[in-house]
């Protein structure tokens, strides 16, 4: 008789394929006795194991195969299996029906010791369960590829505009005009399973298009719908007139909003989850003249990198900074307009240096992602609580690193200049065009240049510039006639096309473009003596530093960014 095979625990098995250590294994063993849930999930969270070969080794260990994104996770096409399983079902379990054969449905899931799922699927196909085991990932991916997202939303749109009787239609035409609905009915009308379905297809498509801001704004005969992608904004079909109402006061009950208040601008918020992550969605209404417009900001922390080293800046510029943010004391400002990137530039700072033997306080105006480790306060000056408010309060928290929003006045700007001074190392930012006016800014303000002079250590300059999409952009030889004199290092350069994986745009994703300047002696001289920022510049950029125009150029030399982007992100700031 055969040996019986020996059964491996999970941790055992994933010593066993190389994929961690035993120290790994004890470390996430560790988390699991403080935190809770399942050692797989530690591990991935942790950032210990990949999701891939967690899937793979639960596979080996359960004996369940193991599929991966591609030929493998491709439903058949002539089994009725989007009827048999509905996207509704799939997408909330993350489950895929791949394919029958009499009373047995193959499908895909992450988890096959969920029971509870076996047992609904079960129940609602009438079939025996073959599980096989893939990735959240894969399985989210084949199921927006096989029910079709974009055409569902294209289906809500249309049924938006015939879903509705005639009589219904002239009643709510009544209610635009007048802008007069009982709370009762536009409450009901909210809750009503097409404009509940509506608008989660619209909050959906636009985090799946990585979209920043939806803009839902009324005109007397139509409904904008647009979305902010990587800085633009994009006309997308639009639902019908009369569901303007209905949608606004939704979208106000998920935000906890006075629906009944159309006169004056409201802020709210709410919290979607999509997979396994958790979303926050900002909510801001204004008055029109044809009803209110909502805009929703979109804060997808899980979309946004906060690795100081993946965020653009080149290595000399990295360097810089990070020598900067390990000083004890000072201060470090980040400029640029509003939309730049400053706030996820300085959450990306606080996360490389955050350390259980450093105290760090923030004070924001909003907190746009919360950070594990680090003490967040968001500003309410309708009760008195505003940045130099709290910066008096943070200095008696014995705090190592303070992180201000914004500074605005000459309270503030005072209290960060001496609190640089005190040992304290502070972090915020000024609305300036570039590095050098940052100074002239805070002496306009009214900080003398005496005060500036010891404690300001660096200053960085940003912009934003999308990225060339890497599956489409082409390669050209420039005009030499239309480049009025500019010269690259490479010979090509590139310009974008647009594909199905940048939605025939061109570009996908954004990158940051800075100019980082250190202060030096003699840059603390010119301080002293109230110098002009263009002074300043010239022995800035003398002394080793890359403009915002030259950063944008070494883009597109290395095909990352379009000459067209570049000039148009540092028109003005050189």
């Amino acid at each position: 008789m055969p040996a019986r095979e020996k059964y491996l625990r999970l941790g055992e098995l994933l010593i066993k394929e190389g994929f961690i250590s035993q120290a790994q294994l004890e470390k996430a063993i560790g988390i699991q006795r403080q935190e809770g849930g399942r050692l797989g999930e530690v591990l991935v969270k942790s950032g210990i194991l990949k999701e891939d070969q967690l899937v793979f080794a639960l596979g080996k260990q359960l004996k369940i195969p193991y599929f991966s994104q591609g030929s493998e996770l491709r439903p058949a096409t002539d089994q009725n299996l989007d009827e048999l399983v509905t996207k509704d079902f799939a997408l909330k379990n993350t489950v895929l029906p791949l394919s029958r054969t009499l009373n047995s449905l193959t499908v895909a899931l992450f988890d096959p010791l969920d029971l509870i799922l076996m047992d609904n699927l079960r129940k609602i196909t009438g079939c025996e369960i073959n599980p096989v085991i893939a990735t959240k990932s894969d399985i989210s991916k084949a199921i927006e590829k096989f029910y079709g997202k974009s055409k569902m939303f294209e289906e809500a749109v249309e049924a938006s505009y015939v879903n509705i009787s005639e009589e219904a239609a002239m009643t709510l035409t009544e209610d635009v005009a007048d802008q007069e609905l009982s709370l009762d009915k536009l409450i009901a009308r909210a809750e009503e399973a097409p404009v509940v379905k509506l608008v989660d297809l619209v909050i959906r498509q636009a985090i799946d298009e990585r979209a920043s801001d939806i803009h839902i704004e009324p005109f007397k005969e139509r409904i904008s719908l647009r979305y902010r992608i990587d800085g633009k904004l994009f006309e997308i079909p639009p639902p019908a007139r009369h569901l303007h109402l209905p949608i606004i006061s939704r979208i106000k009950i998920l935000s906890k909003l006075d629906i009944a208040e159309k006169r004056l601008p409201q802020d709210g918020a709410f919290l979607v989850k999509m997979e396994d992550r958790a979303i926050d969605i900002r909510v801001s209404t204004i008055p029109t003249i044809y009803g209110e417009k909502i805009v929703l900001r979109i804060l997808d922390k899980g979309a946004v990198s906060l690795d100081l080293a993946q965020l653009g800046f080149d290595a000399k510029q990295l360097e810089e900074i990070r020598h900067s943010i390990k000083l004890p004391y000072g201060l470090v400002f980040l400029t640029g307009p509003t939309g730049s990137g400053k706030t996820t530039t300085l959450y990306a700072i606080l996360n490389e240096i955050k350390s259980p033997t450093k105290n760090i306080i923030t004070i924001e105006d909003p907190v746009e992602y919360k950070l594990e480790g680090i003490n967040q306060v968001q500003i309410k000056p309708e009760i008195g609580l505003n940045f130099a408010a709290a910066l008096r309060s943070f200095l008696r928290q014995d705090p190592d690193i303070m992180l201000v929003g914004e500074v605005r006045d000459l309270d503030t700007a005072e209290i960060c200049i001496r609190s640089a001074l005190t040992g304290h190392l502070v972090l915020s930012t000024l609305h300036t065009n570039d590095a050098p006016s940052a100074i002239n800014r805070l002496i306009d303000i009214g900080i003398e240049p005496y005060l500036i002079t010891p404690s300001l250590i660096c200053v960085v300059a940003q912009r934003l510039a999308r990225k060339l999409c890497p599956d489409c952009k082409e390669a050209y030889e420039p005009d030499p006639e239309q480049l009025g004199g500019l010269k690259f290092k490479t010979g090509l350069i590139y310009k974008p096309r647009g594909c199905t994986k940048c939605s025939q745009i061109g570009y996908r994703g954004r990158i940051c473009i800075a100019e980082v300047m250190m202060i030096n002696e003699q840059i603390r001289d010119l301080i002293s003596q109230r110098a002009t920022f263009q002074k300043i510049r010239e022995v800035a950029k003398a002394t080793g530093m890359q403009t915002l125009y030259e950063s944008s150029i070494k883009k597109v030399e290395e095909g990352v960014i379009s000459l067209e982007e570049a000039l148009s992100v540092t028109l003005g700031a050189d």
